[in-house]
């Protein structure tokens, strides 16, 4: 099952719902989420302007342009703020691979070292990772609307979003299809995601709209 299941108390003895008709994901096509009732998110991941530590004109700088930005915005946007704890044992297991493929004893030893150094100090302690989103809508009318005219659609209001997040110092990219259902994946299944990784070819229905409730 994709998103797993969860349970839910109700008056004729608790039923499971599944939480996949919780979320109410319809299809994921060319990377555009769509949701019943003919509505669609693109989704942009960005990174962050750390503003403490800019110079006072260059603060005022950042403000005028995000004002700017605020008033250029072609529709409601949504931000969202993704807090995660990081994988430390993936992130040594793929330097470990490393290790066993590096010839010089030199960079082994080096690679070796370096794993000790960061187990060590993270030993205890948990090291948490944020990504930030912007979730821009679009809701059509007409149920007869034609795919190819709303992608365009929304990818005018990404130019535009894309375009004033630059202004503002950030680097941005439109998550493909996989990305955004790994985000919700994510979300859903914290744990899985270690030992149950999405892969593209178990998504095909999904892809396909074949996937409906």
């Amino acid at each position: 099952m994709l998103f797993g299941r969860s349970k839910t108390n109700s008056s004729n003895g608790g039923k499971k719902s599944s939480s996949r008709k919780q979320i109410r994901i319809k299809e994921v096509k060319e990377g555009i989420l769509i949701l019943p009732g003919n509505r669609y998110r693109s989704i942009i991941e960005t990174s962050a302007v750390n503003f403490e530590l800019r110079s006072e004109e260059e603060k005022d700088q950042i403000i005028d342009n995000f004002q700017n930005f605020l008033n250029s915005l072609p529709a409601n946007i949504q931000i969202l703020i993704r807090v995660r704890e990081v994988d430390i044992d993936k992130y040594l297991e793929d330097f470990t691979k490393k290790q066993e493929n590096e010839e010089s004893q030199v960079y082994k030893d080096q690679i070796q070292n370096y794993c000790e150094f960061i187990s060590d100090l993270v030993s205890g302690n948990k090291i948490l990772s944020r990504k930030f989103y912007v979730i821009i809508p679009y809701d059509v009318l007409d149920k007869k609307s034609d795919f190819e005219l709303i992608k365009e659609q929304i990818q005018l209001r990404q130019d535009i979003i894309v375009k004033g997040l630059e202004k503002l110092g950030m680097k941005t990219r439109v998550l493909d299809s996989l990305e955004v259902l790994e985000l919700f994946y994510t979300f859903y299944n914290p744990d899985q995601i270690k030992s149950q990784p999405l892969k593209a070819e178990n998504l095909k229905p999904l892809f396909e709209g074949a996937y409906v409730n």
